[in-house]
């Protein structure tokens, strides 16, 4: 199966578990997750027609060391065109080969120039992502959205 129709696919599929998951208050999110065993910061560009896709790849901060990954996914209900760039917390990381998979996540996104915003995204290894982003461009997202993160050798 093509990664674009993979991460579609697990975007709607885990759209509603993740609406009924999201607390109500940021305060109360960040306490949820437990103690962070990691940062992130990544760079990515998505391209959407109905249909989006995004690429670009981070950094992410684990047991004293930096590792290299790159990031696909997808979007569904988008249009436009934004460059991000990422930072956030890693929860749930017990073992760097955990990191791998396609996080989903149920967020929206609006940028007109510039936007800021913000979202969890959750693997099948229980690794959760508190991610804010800085955004440029014109884009209009309001669905679920995958992305694969991969590290790289």
């Amino acid at each position: 199966m093509r990664l674009a129709t993979r991460v579609a696919a697990a975007a709607v599929l885990a759209t509603p578990f993740l609406a009924a998951s999201l607390p109500g208050s940021a305060a109360r999110a960040a306490d949820d997750l437990g103690t962070p065993s990691g940062h992130i910061r990544l760079v990515a560009k998505s391209a959407d027609v109905g249909v989006g896709w995004t690429w670009g790849n981070g950094t992410l901060t684990y047991g004293h060391h930096t590792y290299h990954f790159t990031v696909k996914g997808g979007s569904i209900a988008a249009v436009g065109y934004s460059s991000v760039v990422s930072t956030g917390t890693v929860y749930n990381l017990k073992h760097l080969h955990d990191f791998d998979g396609t996080y989903v996540a149920a967020n929206g996104e609006a940028t007109l120039g510039n936007g800021v915003g913000g979202t969890l995204m959750h693997n099948g290894n229980n690794v959760t992502i508190r991610i804010e982003t800085l955004s440029k461009g014109a884009r209009l997202a309001g669905a679920a959205q995958g992305l694969e993160l991969t590290l790289t050798k």
